[in-house]
C-alpha cells in the first residue's frame, strides 16, 4: 500500500515500528476454522421460492437474511492484540437493498437470529401482498421458533440449498 502512495520504505523498517508499537498480531494463523453454522437437518426445508431472482419491483416483498463472521482485534490487558469474532444477523429487502433490520453478536446463537426478524416483520408489515423471506438451510432458519414466526405473520419461507 505505501509503494501505491509512492513512498519507498524497506520492509524491515516497517516490521521494526510494528514491533516498537506493539501493532503486530502474533496469534494469527492462516488455518482459522471457517464459520459454520450447519448442523443437518434440524426441522422442515422449505421450498427455494426465489431461485436466484434476487431482483423484485415491489418493496417489503422479497427479502433475505444470512449470518455473516467478522473477525477484528481487541487489545488485552498485557497489551498484546487478540482476534475476536463478531456475528451479523442482517435482513435486507431485494427491491431496493435496504437493511431492514440487524443484529450484532458474538455468539452465533438463535436470539439475535430471532430479534432481527421481530424488526423486519414490524418494518413489512405495512405490506399486504405476499411476503417471501429468504434464507440458506443452516439450523437456526430450520428450527421452530423461527418457522412459527414466519407463519404466524403471513409470511412465506424459502430456503437455498447448501452450497446454492
Amino acid at each position: 500500500m505505501l509503494k501505491r502512495l509512492g513512498l519507498i520504505i524497506n520492509k524491515k523498517k516497517v516490521q521494526r515500528l510494528v514491533q516498537k508499537l506493539k501493532i503486530q498480531v502474533k496469534s494469527f494463523s492462516k488455518k482459522t476454522r471457517k464459520y459454520s453454522l450447519y448442523r443437518g437437518t434440524v426441522g422442515k426445508i422449505a421450498e427455494n421460492k426465489i431461485k436466484r431472482s434476487f431482483k423484485t419491483n415491489k418493496p417489503y416483498t422479497q427479502i433475505i437474511t444470512d449470518t455473516t463472521e467478522f473477525k477484528y482485534l481487541e487489545k488485552d490487558k498485557s497489551g498484546t492484540y487478540q482476534i475476536k469474532k463478531l456475528y451479523l444477523n442482517p435482513y435486507l429487502d431485494m427491491y431496493n437493498s435496504e437493511i431492514l433490520s440487524y443484529e450484532i453478536s458474538k455468539n452465533p446463537n438463535l436470539e439475535p437470529i430471532l430479534k432481527a426478524l421481530d424488526k423486519a416483520i414490524e418494518k413489512t408489515n405495512e405490506n399486504k401482498e405476499e411476503r417471501i423471506f429468504h434464507s440458506d438451510q443452516r439450523w437456526a432458519y430450520q428450527v421452530k421458533q423461527y418457522t412459527t414466526k414466519l407463519k404466524s405473520n403471513g409470511i412465506t419461507q424459502s430456503m437455498s440449498r447448501k452450497g446454492n
